[in-house]
């Protein structure tokens, strides 16, 4: 016959109702029962238990029973309510204008314009000028329609 019996108070050791009193309500086995009181109706193992000298008459285990058994012993039990589950919020989804890949063939049709507009740029300015010089001219064309294209770029960005 073990100590722990139904009706047995009892001080929680352990857990996050440790030194809280309760009292046995059932007998799940020889590891384990099922306390009420100041802490959570649970089930609990025994070695989690310091076993108090009183026993409380806690014949049908319900929980009133239990705080009748507390309330003649002048202790005040308290039951906390549980919250209720707010409904959640669905978002909403956003629609964008373009897609990935309509988005994809504009900048490629755009970089293919650029590179058109360059290249009759550069026929229109050809002038028998020195070697050196061309190489100069293509250098600055090409770094024109770099910073060109990163702004048009840009604009593109912001106006999305």
């Amino acid at each position: 016959m073990s100590i722990f019996n139904k009706g047995r108070m009892c001080v929680k050791l352990a857990g996050r109702d440790a030194g809280l009193k309760c009292v046995i309500v059932e007998e799940v086995d020889k590891a384990f029962v099922v306390v009420d009181g100041q802490t959570r109706r649970r089930k609990v193992n025994v070695s989690h238990l310091e076993p108090l000298d009183q026993t409380l008459d806690v014949a049908g285990g319900s929980r009133e029973d239990v705080k009748a058994a507390f309330a003649k012993i002048g202790i005040e039990l308290v039951d906390k309510k549980s919250k209720q589950a707010k409904p959640r919020v669905k978002k909403q989804k956003v629609k964008k204008g373009k897609s990935k890949k309509a988005a994809k063939t504009d900048k490629k049709a755009v970089k293919t314009e650029k590179k058109t507009e360059a290249k009759v740029e550069t026929k229109v300015e050809k002038k028998p000028v020195a070697k050196e010089a061309k190489v100069e001219k293509k250098s600055e064309v090409k770094a024109e329609t770099k910073i060109e294209e990163k702004s048009e770029v840009k604009a593109e960005k912001k106006s999305e």
